[in-house]
């Protein structure tokens, strides 16, 4: 895997050490710090230069969407105000890291956090220009006062019988997260465009070179944290993630480092989703782990980072209202006409907890 260049915001190693966004809570004496992991697909995140021909002239003041800067700017309001409300009681501060896709460039990133939504959390960047026909990429966003980046790599996926497959690379941006080593992996895994079953086969590939990649980390070092997150267009019960990826949906199956828990399976039983089509609900907004934040689930001790719980963030302003999409997500566009919402997908969350010494 090719090492890339881990684009920080200046000053990032300036930053004085400081208070955590995680809320110290007490417990019989004991204290905790808990993190929060998000993802969220920023639904078409495009500046309004046309750079990119026919794919990118949609997103341009003489598009089809006549996106101007007015427009662009209140998208960025609006993602920047979703992402502050994924704060909570235990994280005032914000998740320690985001992880994004459906964004055009480095520099819509750039703009969005400095949205005065967010800009007081100094978050930082990392981003890849991928391959993709219509331009959009991966990132991720992290807080450098919780999480400190050793290495970024990225992984292109290939396909022998599709050799003209132009879709987002994988990011694997590892780190330091409370004095923990976690390797992060960020996707957006191929599309459903011409039908679920016909398209399986690109993100069931797409499945295998992420689990290739999760193999190869713990094999490298087996003391680590694994989070997989991303928009895999598939339901976490779905062949690529249930069977490929080997993402389980019961906690007690996962034995060791090497398995994975996908939290989100009971979620989407449950009949929540994070983007919904003809009347039905789809999960494929997912972030799993490996066995590594689980060791002490069971346990009132907390020595290492520990996974509590995740969510779906559809809080009532990202749901569209009435009609006959009420209470799917708010998204910018519908039928070609400007809704100014969010995104076509709720963001995700987990909460990792770990003791204070």
């Amino acid at each position: 895997m090719k090492k890339i260049m881990c684009f920080a915001l200046a000053l990032a190693c300036l930053i004085p050490v400081m208070r955590t966004n995680a809320q110290d809570s007490e417990e019989k004496g004991k204290r905790f710090t808990m993190y929060g992991v998000a993802f969220y697909n920023l639904e078409n995140l495009f500046d309004t230069i046309n750079s990119n021909g026919t794919y990118d002239l949609e997103f341009s003041p003489g598009g089809a969407r006549q996106w101007n800067h007015q427009k662009y700017w209140q998208k960025q309001h609006n993602m920047a105000y979703a992402i502050s409300q994924m704060a909570s009681k235990s994280t005032p501060g914000g998740p320690a890291i985001i992880g994004v896709s459906e964004i055009e460039n480095i520099s819509v990133l750039k703009d969005l956090v400095k949205q005065p939504e967010i800009k007081q959390w100094r978050l930082q960047i990392v981003h890849h220009d991928s391959p993709d026909r219509r331009g959009v990429d991966v990132g991720l966003l992290y807080n450098p006062r919780l999480f400190k980046v050793l290495n970024v790599t990225n992984q292109r996926l290939k396909v022998e019988s599709n050799p003209g497959l132009r879709t987002r690379d994988q990011m694997c941006v590892t780190g330091m997260l409370a004095g923990e080593k976690v390797s992060v992996l960020v996707n957006h895994w191929p599309s459903r465009l011409g039908g679920e079953e016909r398209s399986s086969y690109l993100r069931e590939a797409a499945a295998a070179m992420a689990r290739r990649t999760i193999d190869s980390l713990l094999a490298d070092d087996p003391n680590q944290g694994i989070i997989f997150m991303g928009d895999l267009n598939d339901d976490p019960m779905n062949k690529s993630c249930a069977e490929v990826l080997k993402a389980m949906p019961d906690m007690k199956d996962v034995k060791g480092i090497h398995d994975i828990y996908n939290p989100f399976w009971e979620k989407l039983a449950k009949g929540i989703g994070t983007l919904a089509y003809q009347g039905s609900w789809n999960l494929f907004d997912q972030i799993v782990m490996n066995g590594y934040f689980l060791k002490h689930h069971g346990s009132k001790d907390k020595p290492q980072l520990t996974f509590v719980r995740a969510e779906v963030m559809n809080k009532e302003f990202l749901r569209t209202r009435d009609g006959s999409r009420e209470g799917y997500p708010l998204r910018t566009y519908s039928g070609g006409v400007f809704l100014n919402g969010y995104s076509d997908h709720f963001p995700t969350q987990i909460y990792l907890v770990k003791e204070v010494k």
